[in-house]
């Protein structure tokens, strides 16, 4: 207790008691007792303000130059934009007008009829009619992880709630098998040169990035289709992910579905049999 007291009462130590003392008996300390030393303490805080009422200044100055740099930049970025749409809508113009003038041209020449099938088939042209639509999305609660003794646990299926692109390969590919005249994901037209890959944790359909839900819309025979794809190994494949895995799937029968052209059907290597090589190899 008398350690206690002893702080309490002397709370500042002599050393620096006396020391204070002298320093005030000698007359420093305080505020500067001379005119020069009043006058450089007086220059000294002019100088300081005079710095922050400059910086300050400037602060205000470079304000609305900085807010006008990013509303030009926010300008430049939205007319890209309109003029990409543009250019979008001007290509879908102009597909559409080749179409229709390849159509003419086979018409003119006794082809016609087998011009749209081949058009519907290969996916060049729009279609429409009864068919079935798949709908295919993560689990709820996608987890990660494993232990490396499941298949999907693997480095490349960390994730063992995520749909992935073998998935919908299956997918698609059953649904072709089980009588699909005409497949699309999520909005992308798939031909016979589409790929369905991945990049990363997004699945690509002929380079474009989709994100889940992945609706998958099939023309065709829309009870036939759905009972036998639901009873074919790529269904009951889909149907083990939903049981082991959580991830969701519904389909159901559609009286008319609608998909659209495919973007581009350009072959590069195929060319067209001639009538002189049919003649020579017959």
């Amino acid at each position: 207790m008398s350690l206690i007291t002893n702080v309490m009462d002397h709370s500042l130590d002599d050393g620096y008691a006396e020391a204070a003392a002298r320093r005030k008996s000698q007359g420093e300390g305080g505020l500067p007792k001379t005119l020069r030393a009043k006058l450089g303490l007086a220059g000294g805080l002019v100088l300081a303000a005079l710095v922050v009422t400059l910086g300050a200044a400037q602060a205000r100055v470079a304000a609305p130059v900085v807010a006008k740099e990013r509303q030009e930049l926010i300008d430049r970025v939205d007319k890209e934009t309109a003029d990409a749409d543009q250019l979008e809508k001007t290509v879908d113009t102009l597909r559409d007008d080749v179409s229709a003038r390849q159509r003419a041209a086979l018409r003119s020449s006794g082809g016609g009829s087998e011009a749209d099938l081949v058009g519907l088939l290969s996916g060049a042209t729009a279609v429409h009619g009864p068919g079935v639509r798949l709908v295919v999305d993560d689990a709820k609660e996608a987890s990660g992880g494993g232990d490396g003794s499941n298949p999907r646990e693997t480095s490349g299926f960390s994730d063992t709630g995520r749909v992935r692109d073998r998935d919908m390969q299956r997918v698609v590919n059953g649904l072709w098998a089980s009588g699909a005249e005409a497949i699309s994901v999520n909005g992308q037209r798939l031909t016979a040169l589409s790929a369905i890959r991945a990049a990363g944790d997004a699945i690509l359909v002929d380079n474009r990035p989709l994100v889940p839900p992945y609706t998958v819309l099939a023309v065709g025979d829309g009870q036939r289709l759905s009972t036998r794809f639901q009873d074919s190994a790529d269904g009951l494949y889909l149907h083990a992910l939903e049981e082991n895995y959580g991830i969701r799937a519904t389909i159901s029968t559609e009286g008319d579905v609608r998909l659209p052209a495919a973007p581009s059907v350009i072959v590069r290597t195929a060319q067209p049999k001639s009538e002189k090589t049919e003649k020579g190899t017959s």
